[in-house]
């Protein structure tokens, strides 16, 4: 078993905050500050700077920091490879999604992973693209599945399943009864766009440069982290956005909401399973194997 000061110790080193720490870990603030404490006594040597109401590490506790994870990923592996050399899959799965995958490609596959996994953990952190691949080179995560154009040396992308992003509006915008607009046509239009570091953005943008229209040639409106946000302000404005075909399936079949085709635009990107390079773990590669099966359109 780990030493629990280890884990009470780490969430103050993530978190760098004793409140935020005992939360997480379901106890007290003084019981984290009791084992921080005997840490401390038992190396002989401060791992936290203190002033006033803010912490940080010192040498020590970076060291520490860098030590202890390296703890816990082993032991993470040995109780996963364990289980598998007795035909059981058990154990934690961290997966890092960006937020298009984890608000609507996720909940359709989760629930049934984990009827026929029951004794795996999943723990799911939601960021856009760059804190994805952030939470994977910090082993916070151990898969990820974003979307965009990024790649990263130190990562492998593997590719997921495909996506369509068109350019959607309420069902009674003025423009929906066109069906089909130019590229001068969208220059004009108020729209709608994800925040830097998005990978929808990205994707977008990229799209828009091989027709050779720019970002800043459009009629930015706002820039939003949410494509659930964005969804909603469309469907009570009279701005459009592009937005993956996913998150509009359930409106399109009530008709609360179109698409509008764009003469010489078509965005089509695949969302992307994402694994350190060289890293091989069982939890990973029984979810992605799921995942391939499952039909996302139904």
């Amino acid at each position: 078993m780990l030493d629990f000061r280890l884990k009470v110790f780490h969430a103050v080193a993530k978190r760098l905050n004793f409140t935020r720490a005992a939360g997480e870990l379901y106890i007290s603030q003084p019981a984290v500050t009791k084992h921080i404490k005997a840490l401390e006594r038992e190396y002989g040597i401060q791992l936290f700077d203190r002033n006033g109401t803010r912490i940080q590490l010192t040498y020590a506790g970076e060291l520490l920091l860098r030590s202890t994870e390296q703890i816990f990923e082993i032991y993470r592996k040995l109780e996963t490879d364990l289980h598998a050399l007795s035909g059981k899959h058990a154990g934690k799965l961290r997966i890092g999604a960006s937020t298009t995958i984890a608000n609507y490609i996720l909940p359709r596959v989760l629930p049934g992973f984990r009827s026929a996994y029951p004794d795996v953990d999943i723990e799911l952190l939601t960021g856009n693209t760059e804190q994805v691949e952030k939470f994977l080179r910090n082993k916070e995560a151990d898969l990820g599945i974003t979307e965009g154009f990024s790649k990263l040396p130190v990562l492998k992308y593997i590719p997921f399943i495909k996506d369509e992003i068109v350019l959607a509006g309420s069902a009674g915008h003025p423009v929906t009864g066109k069906g089909t607009i130019d590229l001068e046509e969208l220059k004009e239009l108020p729209l709608l766009l994800r925040e830097p570091g998005s990978g929808t953005l990205e994707v977008i943008a990229h799209a828009l440069g091989e027709a050779r229209v720019k970002i800043s040639d459009l009629n930015l409106v706002m820039q939003l982290s949410s494509s659930e946000s964005i969804k909603e302000y469309l469907l009570h404005s009279d701005c459009l956005a592009f937005l993956s075909v996913y998150i509009i399936l359930h409106e399109l079949r009530n008709n609360t909401c179109s698409i509008i085709d764009v003469k010489g635009l078509e965005i089509e990107r695949y969302f992307y399973f994402v694994r350190l390079q060289g890293q091989t773990d069982v939890l990973s590669g029984l979810f992605m194997d799921f995942a391939l099966r499952y039909n996302y359109r139904l």
